[in-house]
């Protein structure tokens, strides 16, 4: 998401970090480059027009000329307007009514509605501990009730039956009377799209507004569809009175206009982004973390985030034992890199890695991408489980037999293995020290004293030692070792080779 952008904004805002002074003409060439930026980024002219006067009108005053560096405060500005035109705070759906708490889901057709209200209901029976129901208004698309009572299954939420011949305001009173009956806590009403926004889809969504009163009404929008996502959510807006948005698609979407758009268009928060078909795939929206994406300055909080839902903590305490006693293996290094590929794979995990958006190039030339990750699980998966253990064990006639296994060559299988010495010498050295390589796990997780450290735009200097403060442990991916694919002596991190690149 976003990178159309993050490139352009990250080169223009480069030129002036550097700049040890800054004349109004300085600003304004950067401001006519952030415009067009923008509207390249598919953001709506109106806002676009608001955010660089607002910029602009910081950045010649009196702030910037008498700061130190007035490249970095001009830097400061364009953030702090990117966040306040995305809404300045976070706001997450709202349960603060009588229980069952009614949340109409709308939208147009194939924006993603159906799957979102099932993530959603995920996202609440597992997170907030709530007894959710789901019901499918949607009488008119072939299958709509059956694909929701699927995504019921899936996600292991409670669907309303299906009963044939009712409208959808009769679905959704019984939906209503069935969560009071059964003790639920909060009923998601699912209901029709169309192709387009007409008077029929909105006087039907009008009535079942009107009969359920839902605390939260959440327009469902497509990312992908720029400007027209933004058109959508005033109509929908004008005719109903949304109460949030959910952006789907956004990990698609290179340009991110319509999220930079809708906020200030609608005046109505975008509560969760999208960000894939699983039905994990769904973050808060937080204006600061985005804003910060799209200045190339990372997103460690999403990072955690994802570590603490997918890193196994009996597995962590019973790898942290065998690395504490310098032992680790090609098994070991297998399980890191599934751990890798369960948080994003390499590249979504570069994306929230505070300055990676200017190594792109470095990264693209090294080879460096998820496949990667593919090709050294198939490489480990080739061996028997006695060479797993004991590596020293690979001659050259058994490299070559794992070579044929994998479909990759000798030389791949080589890298591998020293990458995987180089990780078993700092586990080795670490286990010698006095904190093990998991030490600060809970308080990188927020379940320890002092939670997450802050982190500064250089953050990347640290990223072979964990961050500062050592609140990343070493064996995090990012931390020594911990990146599977890339290790601690990769250009941009310590200066040496890239074992890599042929």
């Amino acid at each position: 998401m976003f990178e159309t952008l993050q490139d352009r904004l990250g080169g223009i805002l480069d030129k002036l970090r550097g700049r040890g002074a800054l004349s109004e003409a300085d600003v304004s060439e950067a401001m006519r480059e952030v415009r067009r930026a923008l509207l390249e980024a598919d953001v709506a002219l109106e806002v676009v027009r608001t955010f660089v006067d607002k910029v602009k009108e910081r950045a010649v005053g009196v702030e910037v000329v008498k700061s130190v560096t007035p490249g970095q405060m001009v830097v400061k500005i364009v953030h702090d307007t990117l966040v306040e035109t995305l809404g300045s705070e976070a706001d997450p759906i709202s349960l603060a009514a009588a229980a069952p708490v009614p949340i109409l889901m709308v939208g147009l057709q194939g924006s993603g509605k159906t799957t979102t209200t099932a993530k959603i209901a995920r996202r609440l029976a597992t997170r907030e501990k709530r007894k959710v129901l789901m019901a499918s208004l949607d009488t008119r698309r072939p299958a709509a009730m059956e694909q929701l009572a699927t995504l019921g299954r899936q996600v292991e939420v409670e669907v309303l039956p299906i009963v044939a011949g009712q409208s959808a305001v009769q679905i959704a009173n019984r939906a209503m009377q069935a969560a009071r009956l059964g003790g639920y806590d909060v009923v998601m009403l699912d209901t029709a799209g169309r192709t387009t926004v007409d008077e029929a889809l909105m006087a039907e969504v009008a009535d079942v507004r009107r009969a359920t009163n839902p605390h939260e009404v959440l327009l469902v929008a497509d990312a992908l569809t720029g400007q027209d996502a933004v058109n959508t959510a005033r109509a929908f807006d004008t005719a109903l009175g949304i109460t949030g948005i959910v952006l789907t698609r956004v990990d698609g979407d290179g340009r991110g206009g319509a999220a930079l758009s809708m906020r200030a268009v609608t005046g109505k928060p975008i509560k969760l982004l999208g960000t894939g078909e699983k039905v994990d795939a769904l973050e808060d929206f937080s204006p600061q973390r985005l804003a910060g994406r799209i200045l190339g300055m990372g997103d460690v909080v999403a990072l955690v985030e994802r570590a603490a839902a997918e890193i196994d903590h009996e597995k962590a305490a019973q790898a942290a034992e065998k690395m504490r006693k310098g032992q680790f293996d090609l098994e070991d290094l297998r399980g890191q890199l599934d751990q890798m590929s369960r948080m994003g794979g390499m590249s979504g995990m570069m994306s929230l890695m505070p300055g990676m958006a200017q190594m792109k190039k470095q990264m693209a030339g090294a080879n460096l991408d998820d496949s990667l990750l593919k090709r050294q699980k198939a490489i480990i998966d080739s061996m028997t489980r006695s060479e797993r253990r004991n590596p020293d064990l690979l001659k050259a006639s058994r490299k070559k037999r794992i070579a044929a296994g994998s479909g990759t060559k000798v030389e791949e299988v080589n890298r591998l293995l020293k990458m995987h010495r180089q990780m078993a010498d700092v586990m080795k050295m670490l286990g010698k020290g006095k904190r093990g390589p998991l030490a600060g796990l809970g308080a990188a997780l927020g379940l320890g004293k002092g939670g997450m450290p802050p982190v500064p735009p250089d953050a990347l200097k640290n990223l072979g030692g964990g961050l500062p403060g050592g609140g990343l442990p070493p064996n995090f991916p990012g931390a020594p070792g911990g990146m599977p694919g890339l290790p601690p002596n990769f250009p941009g991190l310590t200066g040496g080779k890239n074992p890599f690149k042929k």
